[in-house]
């Protein structure tokens, strides 16, 4: 029994190095150039093909790294969807779009690697579904898109959907920039993480309330 839990305890050690040293090196690199040879040598490990053993392909060394950092995120976005009250507006749901990530890298410190990894996944046609699959699999997160659905004036699905995509791109890209800036020791325009959110939240509800332009 002891040497079970020794050995449960070294797998899951070793899952969490190469879980880290992915995330790093795909954030800093891109995920198509990275080897799993690669991610298996910095994260300290002599055989090459752990992550392949500990993880499967290189889709699911991501969907790992995506669970990973989800359920933090989800548990701060879960305590602030209980807090509204039946009167939120647009800037309370989205700011409960907008806080709950970056609030979870404020608490990670610097470096932080996970909104640069979000970037590139985001921006890779075969693996931005294993993103948006995961983040649409949060019921809270559906329930957040509902509220603020309900918030907004009439608009046609086109625009709704054109909008989401700008919002999405948005939260996506800038808490990316803010990340490689910190991590580069490069100024920023917010001080903080939670500035950072009010200058994103501010953005996005302009984004939502703007005037529509209708074909001629």
């Amino acid at each position: 029994m002891a040497d079970r839990t020794v050995r449960g305890e070294r797998v899951g050690e070793t899952r969490e190095s190469i879980l880290v040293a992915a995330e790093r090196m795909f954030a800093e690199h891109g995920v198509i150039t990275v080897s799993n040879r690669q991610v298996s040598e910095a994260a300290g490990q002599g055989n090459n093909a752990a992550v392949g053993y500990h993880f499967g392909t290189k889709a699911d060394l991501v969907r790992a790294i995506v669970r990973k950092r989800s359920a933090p995120v989800e548990a701060i976005r879960v305590g602030m969807v209980a807090e509204l009250g039946g009167d939120a507006g647009v800037r309370d749901w989205v700011a409960c779009l907008v806080r709950p990530s970056l609030e979870h890298l404020a608490e990670l410190g610097n470096p932080t690697w996970f909104a640069r990894f979000g970037a590139q996944v985001m921006t890779d046609p075969a693996l931005r579904p294993i993103m948006v699959e995961e983040a649409l699999s949060a019921p809270s997160l559906r329930q957040i898109i509902d509220g603020l659905h309900r918030c907004l004036p009439a608009m046609a699905d086109e625009v709704r959907a054109e909008r989401g995509d700008m919002a999405r791109q948005l939260m996506v890209h800038m808490s990316a920039e803010r990340e490689r800036a910190l991590a580069e020791g490069v100024g920023t325009p917010r001080a903080s993480w939670s500035d950072a959110a009010a200058g994103l939240i501010d953005a996005l509800c302009g984004l939502w309330l703007a005037p529509i332009t209708t074909s001629s």
